[in-house]
């Protein structure tokens, strides 16, 4: 057939569902009948005639090309499909202006709205109530929740910040006065008034309070803001024994904006309880992923009865030089571990450190 001569006639649409599309346009794409997708009938001549939908075909044509570049990008990176989902959250999160400083959202775990009511929720709960010594990550939404940490007289243990000067520090209330406390929930307040602990510390941690960028509750999948520092500090408390698999993990954030949840939202969070996803295929899940256990809200509390296994350590064959090298407890941790052994860990492969955070402030 002489490609050349061909003559498109009507009625007929492209399909290029099923074109080796990979950034370059397909040379011919598979023709489909218009008699499944009808979308020419004019009136002209007092005939009927039909033309082409030109608005119709283009926004076909765009949806479609953006199917094949994120499958294009999946396929070149297995965690593609993380960055597909954050970017979805930071981007709402920032067009609606549901969170608050720090601003922008993008590369952090955002400080949603009425942060500080889903930590009141967390307070009430039995798992919160009966812990003596609670993890909480150091990000902005979780302010919150280590004040009442420290305020009810509980142990508050929290890592210092990308584990870039140490590991862990550990801060009771008697170490600071009721009126420094607020202080102490801050990166800086926890230098100044914490006890930094080592690998060797004897600690058992009752709760861990992870930050999350998107869970789904019906699993309890997390994702974080790509950095992996919840999973590399949950695996050092695993060596440490300091946790196991029974230590309930705790997100909060302001999830819910499936209709299925939206019968228990209040009007005044509704729109913003936007961090809540379906879409978080656990067949997709590294080794290290931390599910969680429980999610707080402003608006409710959430068991999901996760089955995804929780992580055992740390796992060297998947972390890669450059996180290593970013990280100098790891590094100490590498280097005991394969004395003791008298055997070399393995490394995992090279990758590009994702960006962090741009600091700027907006209302």
């Amino acid at each position: 057939m002489d490609l050349h001569a061909f003559r498109f006639s009507y009625p007929f649409t492209l399909n290029i569902h099923r074109c080796n599309y990979n950034y370059n346009p397909p040379s011919l794409c598979t023709l489909r009948s218009l008699s499944t997708n009808p979308r020419f009938k004019v009136e002209a001549g007092g005939k009927k005639k039909e033309v082409l939908d030109e608005a119709a075909f283009e926004a076909e044509r765009l949806a479609l090309d953006a199917e094949a570049r994120r499958a294009a990008a999946e396929a070149a990176d297995p965690k593609a499909w993380k960055w597909i989902i954050r970017k979805r959250i930071w981007d709402t999160m920032e067009a609606r202006n549901f969170a608050n400083n720090p601003r922008p959202v993008h590369h952090r775990i955002p400080n949603f709205v009425g942060a500080s009511v889903a930590a009141q929720k967390m307070r009430e709960l039995d798992v919160f109530q009966v812990a003596q010594c609670v993890k909480v990550n150091p990000d902005s939404p979780q302010k919150q929740v280590r004040f009442l940490t420290l305020s009810d007289g509980k142990k508050l243990l929290t890592p210092q910040p990308r584990l870039r000067t140490g590991f862990f520090s550990v801060l009771e209330s008697n170490m600071v006065s009721l009126g420094a406390i607020n202080e102490a929930c801050t990166s800086v307040g926890v230098a100044k008034y914490g006890r930094a602990i080592g690998l060797d510390e004897k600690i058992k941690v009752d709760l861990i309070v992870i930050g999350s960028v998107a869970v789904d509750p019906t699993t309890g999948a997390r994702l974080g803001k790509g950095e992996g520092f919840a999973e590399l500090e949950y695996g050092m408390l695993r060596y440490m024994g300091a946790i196991d698999d029974s230590t309930p993990i705790v997100t909060s954030g302001s999830f819910g904006s499936f209709p299925a949840f939206a019968t228990s939202l209040s009007h005044s969070f509704k729109l913003h309880d936007c961090q809540l996803v379906d879409d978080i295929p656990v067949e997709k899940l590294l080794i290290h992923d931390v599910p969680v256990d429980i999610i707080c809200t402003p608006t409710q509390v959430i068991f999901t009865n996760t089955s995804i296994p929780k992580p055992q350590g740390i796992y060297w064959d998947k972390l890669s030089p450059e996180k290593l090298g970013q990280i100098r407890i790891l590094r100490e941790l590498k280097k005991r571990i394969e004395q003791e052994t008298g055997q070399k860990l393995p490394t995992g492969p090279s990758e590009k450190l994702p960006p962090t955070a741009k600091r700027s402030r907006r209302g």
